[in-house]
């Protein structure tokens, strides 16, 4: 594809040859002649004087470089797009495979693909445009809208609501018992019946063993365009928002509330009936053991603002300078 025509689709203002043919894309730092790169960190930019790659996806102001480059306000998503230019996803053709069991009850919608061995239980309702891969699971009277795509051994549970446009990667399981038990006088532990769904609004994405586990009372529900990455744990009664990240690990115990566009970077804890405002950032590995406001970063544990948190990780590195001299005072 020739650059000028990337740089078009793209709405990218082209500085450099637009004839250049371009056959992929690649990173800034393996990236080939005849491969397009992109810089969005200022921590790769010097790359840019020194790659391979015969264009490079940068922002409007950033230095002009050998390689032939494609302006544009937001490089990250534009390369995103741009990988979409060269790259076709495998397409799955309307069907339902001979071994797939699916209850007489259930309803689903056309231009569905259900793959080898994935079940589909009583009272089903599934959209049109649906892609079931093989081994997935939907149990009894799940409601989905259109266009659900379930990766092979990816589950949903009974009563559980999904929306339109949602993806489930492999092995992800939504709906799955919240951990609830209540002790008795004998010191046992009485399993509490977990009755509420758990409902993933429009937009959503769980990914690979994501686990997003259903209510005791009530529901856990998860806001239209939330993202959930590999291996997070969505406790029983939580309410995440919408357009909000879950890194890897993330763990949510039961009842947490999550506002609007937070983004809790990879193994984040969040204690019970803890309330994150909107647009909270929380870096990797903090514990939230309280509310946090809107708006704020926070980092470490107990989480804290993230600048007293770099000041402190700073002293810290400092303490054994500082107590030789509280120990030899004259030296100091």
């Amino acid at each position: 594809m020739k650059l000028a025509d990337i740089a078009q689709r793209l709405g990218a203002t082209l500085q450099g040859d637009p004839s250049i043919s371009i056959t992929g894309v690649a990173s800034i730092e393996t990236a080939k002649p005849g491969e397009l790169a992109f810089v969005a960190n200022p921590k790769y930019a010097s790359l840019a004087r020194t790659t391979q790659a015969s264009a490079v996806l940068v922002e409007p102001d950033f230095a002009e470089i050998a390689a032939a480059t494609l302006r544009i306000k937001n490089p990250y998503l534009a390369f995103a797009r741009a990988i979409e230019l060269f790259y076709q996803p495998p397409a799955y053709a309307p069907g339902i495979h001979p071994t797939a069991v699916i209850s007489a009850t259930a309803k689903i919608g056309e231009n569905a693909h259900i793959g080898a061995y994935v079940v589909i239980g009583e009272n089903v309702v599934l959209g049109e445009n649906a892609i079931l891969l093989p081994h997935s699971v939907l149990y009894d009277n799940v409601r989905a809208g259109k266009a659900l795509f379930l990766h092979s051994h990816a589950v949903i549970r009974e009563h559980c609501v999904v929306g339109d446009n949602v993806i489930v990667q492999n092995g992800a399981v939504i709906g799955a018992d919240g951990f609830g038990f209540a002790k008795q006088a004998d010191g046992s532990w009485y399993k509490i019946l977990q009755s509420g769904p758990t409902i993933l609004e429009n937009n959503v994405e769980v990914q690979a063993n994501a686990c997003i586990d259903r209510a005791s009372i009530g529901e856990t529900r998860i806001g239209s365009g939330t993202k959930i990455d590999n291996l997070v744990q969505v406790g029983h009664g939580s309410d995440v928002g919408k357009n909000t990240l879950l890194c890897a690990q993330v763990g949510l115990a039961g009842s947490s509330t999550i506002g609007n566009a937070v983004i809790l970077a990879g193994q984040v804890g969040v204690a019970g009936h803890c309330t994150v405002g909107d647009g909270v950032i929380a870096t990797a590995q903090s514990g939230i053991p309280g509310d946090v406001e809107s708006g704020k970063v926070v980092s470490g544990y107990p989480a804290i603002d993230n600048r007293q948190w770099l000041r402190v990780v700073a002293l810290m590195n400092r303490l054994p300078e500082l107590l030789r001299g509280l120990k030899n005072p004259s030296k100091s």
